[in-house]
């Protein structure tokens, strides 16, 4: 009689269980897998009314604009308490764009470090930065010196126990799947990881499930986005969650095979009908999850 693979680590996971451990692979009751999170992007400047409708929506994790900072950088503490009735934790900060101009270097690499000294004081955990690509063409010259800042930037906010975390977007230098290689391979993982974005990441032109496996040692935390394809502008935008050409299932199969525990963020950069709030774009999202048996203040599904 053959046995699926799910309900071989079924029998494997009753018998750790019995024996007061969890067998590699397994999701033990009290170790639900990774969390969800919902980017406060949607709402725009709206951070309260994000606070508040996120943490309506059940979601536990919620990530931030750099505007954030400057409606609560002289008290911090003040945002701390609000998440904390709201039961929410902060997950990351944006931070905004790495430059390779040397001219801006020291400037720029201060104020991410001050974003993170105010992140610290939050109780976040994740500082997110992007890049500026200086040509259209990306030169490993450019890979090189990108993936060093990285990981100087790094090792500053890790002395104020912040995770610096890239984020590979379109229009950036580590866009292109070769690209991110490239910059990764110059990063010290101990103080620098990578924040994969689903859709930005398939929009790259890579696999983003084939990602999670091969960068599972230096992999910080998720962007759950989907893209679709269109006649204008771009030639793609993000939608919600199942809207797309993103094959979430293979991204949570993997996610789920490398025993994942982290923080899974659910980002819409904007709503995609004019009569929708962003709270019914996350609701769509939230519904997407749950199709699929997920629950999002638990995290994996059993």
């Amino acid at each position: 009689m053959s046995v699926s693979r799910r309900e071989f680590l079924a029998s494997l996971a009753v018998a750790a269980v019995a024996c007061g451990r969890t067998a590699p692979g397994a999701i033990a009751p009290s170790a639900p897998g990774f969390k969800f999170g919902y980017s406060a992007s949607t709402w725009g400047n709206l951070e309260l009314i994000a606070i508040d409708e996120i943490s309506k929506l059940g979601f536990p994790g919620i990530q931030f604009r750099p505007s954030i900072v400057g409606h609560f950088m002289r008290q911090p503490s003040v945002l701390r308490d609000l998440l904390a009735q709201k039961r929410l934790q902060i997950v990351a900060l944006s931070s905004g764009s790495i430059t390779l101009d040397p001219a801006l270097e020291a400037r720029m690499i201060a104020d991410h470090v001050a974003r993170a000294k105010f992140l610290a004081d939050v109780g976040g955990s994740f500082l997110q930065v992007t890049d500026t690509k200086p040509s259209a063409v990306v030169t490993p010259e450019q890979c090189t010196r990108l993936g060093q800042l990285l990981s100087e930037i790094g090792h500053k906010t890790d002395e104020l126990g912040v995770v610096l975390a890239y984020h590979p977007h379109m229009g950036t230098i580590g866009e292109k799947p070769e690209n991110l290689e490239r910059v990764l391979k110059e990063t010290d993982p101990r103080t620098m990881k990578l924040l994969l974005d689903v859709g930005h990441y398939l929009q790259g032109g890579g696999d983003p499930a084939d990602a999670i496996r091969r960068y599972r040692q230096q992999l910080g935390f998720v962007h759950l986005t989907d893209v679709e394809t269109i006649d204008t502008g771009l030639g793609y935008r993000f939608v919600e969650l199942g809207k797309g050409r993103a094959n979430l299932r293979a991204v949570f199969d993997a996610m789920r095979d490398t025993m994942f525990g982290g923080w899974a963020v659910v980002e819409l950069d904007a709503v995609t009908a004019p009569d929708r709030s962003a709270s019914q774009s996350a609701a769509i999202s939230k519904a997407y999850l749950e199709s699929l048996g997920f629950s999002v203040t638990q995290g994996l599904p059993g």
